[in-house]
C-alpha cells in the first residue's frame, strides 16, 4: 500500500511543477525522482510519506502507529538484505510508532553489524544498545547483549481474565473455576499453554465428557514442538541440554550440549523463554513450564532424545560443573553451593559416579555454614530410597543441613538410614557415622556417641581429630575435667584445641582463661577462613563474658551476632540468645518470658545440651536475685534434664550458684580441676560480684 501511495504521489510530482516547488524541502525527493524504481530505490519512498505528514496541520497531525509482528520470518542472521529494507523504513519515518515483535532480539544497537545494515551501533539507535554483557568464559565484556523489552508472563490475574472471556456463553464463563484455577497454577502464566489447555478443554468437550481438573495436571506435548519450531537443531540441543540445569550461562550451555562453539547459545538466550537474573551466580534460567514440559513431556519431535541421549547430556553437564568449581579459588563458597546443587542434583537423577561431588562434599562440610543444599525429593525425609552412592550422599547432606531446622532425631533417623544402606564410599560414610554421634550427643546418648566418636578417631580418615575433639566433649558432659582438657593440648587446630581448653575452663569458673581460649580459637579460625567456627567461639566468648562482666559482654554479643549472619548455625544462635540472659541476669523485666520462648525453640530443635545450659542460666539469675524459692525449682529442672548424667555437673553448679550443700546430687561424678570447694567459692563470688555491679549500676 505505501508502495502505491509513494509511486502515485511520485507520478504526480513529474506531471505537476508547482507540487515539485512545494515538496522543494523535501531533502531525498530529487534523488528519488531520478532513481529506476526498483526495490532498493523503493525502501527509501517511506520518507516521501514522513515527509508528506510532517507537512500537516498541526491540528490534524498525528503519529501513526506500524506492528510488524514474527520478525524473526524476516530473514536470520546472516542474511540481512531484507531486514536492510525494513531498517530503511523504520530510520526514515521518524514521526511514527514503530512496534517490532518477534522471537529474537533486534540487533541494530550493535556496531558489529557496520556493513551489513545501513544504520548501527548504539549511536544510532540508543534505545536499543546494549546493557548486560554476556557471561563468557573465554571472551571479555566486549560481545553486547541486550534483551530490549521482554513480554512477561500473565499474572494469575490475567490468567483468570484470559480464560474467562477466551470461551464464554451468555456472559458466563465455559471453563469451570476450579478447572481454571488448575490450568492457571500449572500455566506459570504462559500465554501459551493457556491457549493450549483451552483447545484441549474443547477437545475433551467434543468427546462428550465434562471437563475435570484432573484433566489438566499434566504437560502438553504440543508445547515442545511449538518452542522448538523456529530453533536450528544445535539450538535445540542447547534447549534440551540447559532444561537438565536450574540455571546457567553461555559457556555451561554449550559444555552441556557437547557443540563445539559459544554461538548457538548465545542465540538461544535470545529466546523470550529464557529469563535473566543478572545478580544470579549463572543468569540465565528457562522459563519454568517450558523446562518442565521438555524434562518430562512425551517428545514426539522428528529429532527427540532418547535415555541414552539425556544421561550423556547429564554427563557433560555435570562434568562441567565439576570443571567450574574446580577451577575457581577455594573461598569461593557460592561457586561451591552452586555446583554441589545443581551436581547432586544430575548425579541422583541419572545414576552418575560422585567423581568430582566427594570432594565437594568435605568441603561444604568443612566450613560449617550449612546452606540448603540439596535438590528436592518426592519422599519424606528419613524415607528416601537409597539406591546409589549419588542417593545416599543428597540424603546425607541434606540431613546435615536441615538438622539447623529439625529436631535431632530427625537428624539421628535419616544418618543411620543412610549408614545402613552402606552406598557411600569410606570417606562419606565416615562423615555419616560422625554427624550421627554428634546428633546422638545432643539427644543424650553419649554410649552411642562415644562408640561412633571413637570409630571415626581410631579410623584416621579426616574427621578423626573432630572425632577426638567429640569424645573429649564427652568426657567434659561427664564431668571428667583433667580428661578433657590433657585431650584438648594434644588435639591441635584440625580438633579445635582451643575450643575445646575453653569449654572446660568455663566450667571452672576461671572466665577469663575461657575468654582468652576462645579468642585464640576464633584467630585460628579466621586465619583458616572457616567461617562457621569463628562465629562459634565468639558466640562462647560472649557467653563466658556474660556471667564475668555484662558490659563488656555487650560488644561481645553484637560481634557474634555479626558473624553469624548469614550463617545457619542453630545451635550457636540459641548460644547468643542465652547469652544475653546471663548479661541480663539479677535485672528486673522480661528475663523469665524470654527464657520461656527459648525452651520452645530448644524443645523444638532436641537440643538436650542447650535446655540444661539455658537452666543453668536461670540458676544464676534467681540466684542473683536471692529468689531461693525459684532456684530450687530450677536446680529440680536441672535433674531432670542430667538423669543421664550427661552434664550433672550443672547441678553442682547451681548449688554453688546458692552457696547450697550437695546432698541432692548423687548423681555428679565431676572431678573438679582445682577441688569442689574452690571452684564452690568462685562460682558463689561471680554471683555476690553481680550484685554489687547491680547495686553501683
Amino acid at each position: 500500500m505505501i508502495g502505491q501511495v509513494t509511486g502515485s504521489l511520485v507520478a504526480a510530482l513529474r506531471d505537476r511543477r508547482q507540487t515539485v516547488r512545494a515538496l522543494a524541502g523535501c531533502a531525498r525527493l530529487a534523488d528519488l525522482l531520478e532513481a529506476e524504481p526498483d526495490l532498493d530505490a523503493l525502501s527509501f519512498y517511506p520518507h516521501l510519506l514522513a515527509w508528506e505528514l510532517s507537512q500537516l496541520p498541526a491540528g490534524k497531525r498525528g503519529t501513526p502507529v506500524v506492528l510488524l509482528d514474527t520478525f524473526e520470518d524476516v530473514g536470520d542472521r546472516t542474511h540481512r538484505d531484507m531486514e536492510r529494507l525494513v531498517q530503511r523504513v523504520v530510520w526514515l519515518m521518524p514521526n511514527a510508532f514503530f512496534v517490532i515483535t518477534g522471537r529474537s532480539r533486534l540487533q541494530w544497537g550493535d556496531a558489529a553489524l557496520h556493513g551489513q545494515l545501513d544504520w548501527v551501533g548504539p549511536t544510532a539507535w540508543p534505545g536499543l544498545a546494549a546493557r548486560t554483557p554476556p557471561r563468557l568464559a573465554d571472551r571479555g565484556l566486549g560481545h553486547g547483549y541486550g534483551r530490549q523489552v521482554l513480554l512477561g508472563d500473565f499474572s494469575p490475574e490475567d490468567c483468570e481474565e484470559y480464560l474467562c472471556r477466551r470461551l464464554a456463553r451468555d456472559g458466563q464463563p465455559l471453563i469451570p473455576n476450579e478447572v481454571r484455577r488448575v490450568i492457571t497454577e500449572r500455566s506459570h502464566g504462559l500465554p501459551l499453554y493457556l491457549d493450549l489447555a483451552v483447545m484441549r478443554f474443547l477437545e475433551v468437550r467434543r468427546a462428550g465428557r465434562t471437563p475435570q481438573p484432573v484433566d489438566f495436571a499434566h504437560d502438553f506435548p504440543a508445547l515442545i514442538a511449538r518452542t522448538l519450531s523456529d530453533l536450528t537443531l544445535e539450538e535445540r540441543t542447547v534447549l534440551r541440554s540447559v532444561s537438565l540445569l536450574d540455571s546457567f550461562d553461555v559457556d555451561l550451555a554449550t559444555k552441556a550440549s557437547g557443540l563445539p562453539r559459544h554461538a548457538p547459545a548465545m542465540r538461544l538466550i535470545e529466546r523470550p523463554f529464557v529469563r535473566e537474573d543478572p545478580h544470579g551466580l549463572w543468569p540465565f534460567h528457562l522459563h519454568v513450564l517450558i523446562r518442565s514440559t521438555i524434562r518430562h513431556a512425551d517428545d514426539q519431535t522428528d529429532d527427540c532424545w532418547s535415555a541414552h541421549d539425556w544421561r550423556q547430556a547429564a554427563q557433560r553437564a555435570f562434568t562441567a560443573l565439576g570443571h567450574a568449581w574446580r577451577s575457581a579459588s577455594e573461598s569461593d563458597r557460592r561457586l561451591l553451593v552452586g555446583c554441589l546443587q545443581q551436581g547432586l542434583a544430575l548425579a541422583r537423577d541419572f545414576r552418575l559416579e560422585l567423581d568430582w561431588l566427594e570432594e565437594a562434599a568435605w568441603n561444604y562440610v568443612g566450613d560449617s555454614v550449612w546452606e540448603p543444599l540439596a535438590p528436592p525429593s518426592v519422599q519424606e525425609p528419613g524415607q528416601a530410597m537409597l539406591e546409589t552412592a549419588a542417593d545416599a550422599l543428597v540424603e546425607t547432606l541434606s540431613a546435615l543441613a536441615r538438622r539447623q531446622h529439625e529436631h535431632r532425631e530427625h537428624t539421628a533417623a535419616r544418618l543411620s538410614t543412610v549408614i545402613g544402606a552402606d552406598l557411600l564410599p569410606a570417606s562419606l560414610r565416615e562423615m555419616g557415622i560422625y554427624y550421627l554421634a554428634k546428633a546422638q550427643r545432643d539427644l543424650g546418648r553419649s554410649d552411642d556417641s562415644r562408640r561412633g566418636m571413637q570409630l571415626v578417631a581410631d579410623g584416621g580418615g579426616r574427621l578423626a581429630p573432630a572425632a577426638r575433639r567429640g569424645l573429649a566433649h564427652l568426657a567434659r558432659l561427664a564431668g571428667d575435667f583433667p580428661t578433657a582438657l590433657e585431650t584438648a593440648h594434644a588435639l591441635g587446630w584440625e580438633g579445635r584445641h582451643h575450643r575445646i581448653e575453653g569449654d572446660v575452663w568455663w566450667t571452672q569458673d576461671d572466665m577469663d582463661r575461657a575468654a582468652a581460649a576462645y579468642e585464640a580459637a576464633r584467630g585460628e579460625a579466621e586465619n583458616h577462613g572457616i567461617a562457621g567456627e569463628r562465629a562459634i567461639c565468639q558466640a562462647q566468648r560472649a557467653f563466658v563474658l556474660a556471667f564475668a562482666d555484662p558490659d563488656v559482654a555487650d560488644d561481645e554479643l553484637q560481634l557474634a551476632d555479626q558473624l553469624l549472619s548469614g550463617l545457619d548455625l542453630r545451635a550457636t544462635g540459641l548460644t547468643v540468645q542465652i547469652a544475653a540472659l546471663l548479661r541480663d541476669a539479677g535485672t528486673i523485666g522480661d528475663l523469665e518470658d524470654r527464657a520461656s520462648v527459648l525452651r520452645t525453640e530448644i524443645r523444638v530443635a532436641g537440643l538436650t545440651s542447650a535446655a540444661a545450659t539455658l537452666e543453668l542460666a536461670m540458676a544464676f539469675h534467681h540466684a542473683v536475685r536471692g529468689d531461693h524459692d525459684a532456684l530450687l525449682a530450677t536446680i529440680s529442672q536441672l535433674g531432670e534434664l542430667t538423669r543421664s548424667g550427661e552434664y550433672a555437673y550443672y547441678l553442682d553448679i547451681a548449688h554453688f550458684l546458692g552457696d547450697i550443700g550437695l546432698s541432692t546430687n548423687p548423681r555428679s561424678q565431676a572431678r573438679w580441676l582445682d577441688g569442689a570447694e574452690q571452684t564452690r567459692h568462685r562460682w558463689h563470688s561471680l554471683v555476690t560480684t553481680r550484685r554489687g555491679h547491680l547495686r553501683t549500676a
